[in-house]
């Protein structure tokens, strides 16, 4: 189970992936446990965050960058600034 980051994301990789077209989601600085069901990719478009998995060094990401969490990853967020994402679950 992996957090990998693309920094920043290629306009290429959004294009050829439909990014643009993909649902918007917002969150206000908080702190909150999540787990990945399936696979998530999202492309942060505002915002600083940090994700620490149970198993594993934290991650922090912010604008520009395109993030892919793996299926059964278990992890806690970290919203320092309020984030805005594109966002597709599944492959």
């Amino acid at each position: 189970m992996s957090i990998t980051v693309t920094s920043p994301c290629p306009e290429r990789t959004i294009n050829d992936l439909g990014i643009k077209q993909w649902p918007i989601w917002t969150c206000k600085p908080s702190t909150f446990p999540w787990t990945y069901n399936e696979k998530e990719t999202c492309l942060i478009l505002e915002g600083d965050v940090t994700v620490s998995p149970e198993e594993g060094e934290p991650v922090r990401f912010s604008s520009g960058d395109l993030v892919v969490f793996s299926a059964g990853l278990s992890c806690t967020w970290e919203v320092h600034k309020e984030v805005r994402k594109h966002y597709h679950f599944g492959n």
